[in-house]
């Protein structure tokens, strides 16, 4: 019994200490931009396995030198209720999983902003109920110690853009060789429709026509058109 008390002090011992650190580590991010994520960590443990070297690319830019057009476009593209929910979004996540169960397979997520931040600063994309337990414990804490802006600029810096480019001012060079603050409306909107898999999506591929064109009725310009020049 004496032994049994001690391992379940020791489990709450462990348990306190790890959400001590995980509201540090949350709250730091008002005021601490990260440059060495999860994501980060796992891509040039992929490289590295795979016998190449991969040069990270990451310049922070803050969310008021970020065009208003591809703040809306990534918005709409990834979670159009950002700005209304705490960090879940409930009917995204039914509508998810009733379209996984008809497909009987992944094919959307219907994980908000603030949920896949949590993913790229923290945590191994694997799915189990642990890491979507400790996902939903950071998103909680994100949204109850940032603002809505805050964590967008936080999403805008971190997401991959392409092999060994996060951020959207590298993503912004990669793909049309310009800084993110001369991104035009046609530009943002491909860059914020290649975020579900950068490594595979091109911006001028089919998909990305169609999905630049569908944000550009959400987020207001000229019609997205497949001529848009990228640089790689």
């Amino acid at each position: 019994m004496r032994i049994v008390k001690s391992i379940l002090l020791l489990c709450f011992v462990y348990v306190m200490l790890a959400a001590i650190v995980t509201v540090v580590q949350v709250a730091a991010l008002s005021f601490h931009n990260p440059h060495n994520t999860a994501w980060i960590r796992m891509r040039v443990r992929q490289a590295q396995a795979a016998g190449k070297e991969l040069t990270i690319k990451q310049t922070w830019l803050p969310i008021a030198s970020i065009p208003r057009v591809m703040q809306k476009a990534v918005v709409a593209a990834e979670d159009d209720g950002f700005y209304s929910h705490h960090g879940f979004d409930w009917d995204a996540m039914k509508k998810a999983y009733e379209l996984n169960e008809e497909k009987e397979r992944i094919k959307r997520g219907g994980s908000t902003i603030t949920q896949q931040l949590a993913k790229n600063l923290y945590l191994s994309p694997t799915r189990s109920y642990i890491r979507k337990g400790r996902e939903a414990v950071i998103t909680w804490l994100m949204e109850l110690l940032l603002s809505k802006n805050r964590i967008l600029e936080l999403y805008l810096n971190c997401i991959e853009f392409g092999p060994g480019v996060f951020g959207i001012e590298e993503g912004a060079r990669y793909h049309f060789g310009v800084s993110a603050r001369q991104l035009t409306p046609d530009q943002a909107c491909r860059l914020a429709a290649i975020i579900p898999s950068p490594l595979r999506y091109r911006v001028t591929g089919n998909y990305v026509n169609r999905r630049a064109a569908n944000l550009m009725q959400i987020v207001g310009g000229p019609s997205a058109s497949p001529d848009t020049k990228p640089k790689n």
